[in-house]
């Protein structure tokens, strides 16, 4: 299963990990409940970023979350929630009322789907702690102090001016200290528009060494592009092998100091039965995973499972394709968990499952 890893210190494979993100209260009704029917709510806590913090540290990664949330009961909850998981959060900024004015967590609420019902998801973020924070008095590089891998997403940034700035401070500073560097493209169109988040998203590709997500048409800006070249309306959520070499060999070229990219692909054959699998441009060449068909409880954070399998499995020297299939694998056993985060400590489940021979085509 070892593979020498080019974007690994060494043989090095005992890493520090850091991600920077908004943390949340999740309410969701209860035995599949729409929310207009709802008389109570589930609580659980969530959010892009820390999802993958609490998996790596499931798994047995050092790993720390760093955020602003407001000194209080909720506050202090989310956080107390990462540390039972053992997630180091000993940097993040617990703010009072004169550094947040509006001095909340964010939150969002969680209609679960079933069967042919899609889920819905309403948020309820604005002003939280984390957007009306000043991050210039936080000093960057000495909050990366001690890590070698970064993680960060295109979900952070959309939250507001001041948390760019520190999504771009990061990556700068993460690109001077030598860290490996990964980056979620995670739109969201609830939080901003695709040109605010291709145009920013593509200040940052210079400092990525691991991209995931790649939806490209909404990663980079190129005013020469045309036709064939634009890849903004030609890229079709469940490409071929073909279509998606093509667009990573066309993205390698344009961004040559990223060293690999991944991304999975999901088949919704109802709100309760998916398919997933993955591509992945490592090395130069395109790999391409089993398909997995399964039965799902909750599909929330299954992108956050697939790329916290995929850092750990990178992290770990695996073989290419053991990366690609021990993140999707990762994903899927996500999605028999309730709540946002793959809270999986069984390296060995994620494995057994990698390797099961099946490769089920609908």
């Amino acid at each position: 299963m070892e593979h020498a890893n080019p974007l690994l210190r060494g043989n090095d494979t005992t890493h520090r990990f850091i991600t920077i993100g908004e943390i949340m209260l999740r309410l969701t009704p209860p035995n599949y409940e729409k929310i207009r029917m709802a008389t109570s709510f589930e609580a659980s806590y969530g959010g892009s970023e820390a999802n993958i913090a609490l998996a790596l540290a499931n798994l047995g990664v050092d790993s720390t979350f760093f955020s602003v949330v407001p000194n209080n009961s909720l506050g202090k909850s989310a956080i107390r929630m990462l540390r039972s998981n053992d997630v180091h959060c000993t940097p993040v900024i617990l703010s009072t009322p004169e550094e947040t004015p509006t001095h909340r967590l964010g939150s969002y609420y969680l209609e679960t789907g079933y069967g042919i019902r899609a889920s819905k998801v309403i948020y309820d973020r604005k002003n939280s702690a984390i957007t009306e924070y000043d991050f210039k008095k936080v000093d960057i590089p000495a909050l990366l102090d001690g890590f070698t891998w970064l993680h960060l997403s295109g979900i952070t940034p959309a939250l507001g001016p001041n948390c760019r700035e520190l999504i771009l401070d990061a990556l700068k500073a993460a690109k001077e200290k030598g860290l490996t560097v990964s980056f979620d493209g995670n739109f969201r169109s609830k939080l901003w528009t695709w040109e605010e988040a291709r145009d920013f998203c593509t200040e940052c590709l210079p400092y990525v060494d691991v991209l995931f997500g790649i939806e490209p048409y909404h990663l980079w800006r190129d005013e020469n592009d045309h036709g064939k070249g634009d890849y903004k309306d030609g890229v079709p959520l469940q490409p071929s092998y073909e279509q998606q070499d093509e667009v990573f060999q066309a993205f390698i070229a344009r961004y040559p100091n990223i060293k690999c990219i991944a991304r999975h692909v999901r088949y919704a054959h109802s709100g309760s039965e998916n398919s997933l699998k993955a591509f992945m441009w490592y090395e130069g060449h395109t790999f391409e995973s089993k398909l997995f068909t399964f039965n799902v409880l909750d599909r929330v954070g299954g992108g956050d499972a697939f790329a916290s399998g995929f850092i750990y499995a990178m992290m770990h020297g695996y073989r290419p394709m053991d990366m690609i299939n021990f993140a999707v694998a990762s994903s899927v056993i996500k999605h028999t968990i309730r709540g946002d985060a793959n809270i999986t400590d069984d390296v060995s489940a994620i494995q057994n499952l990698m390797n099961m021979n099946y490769d089920i085509k609908r």
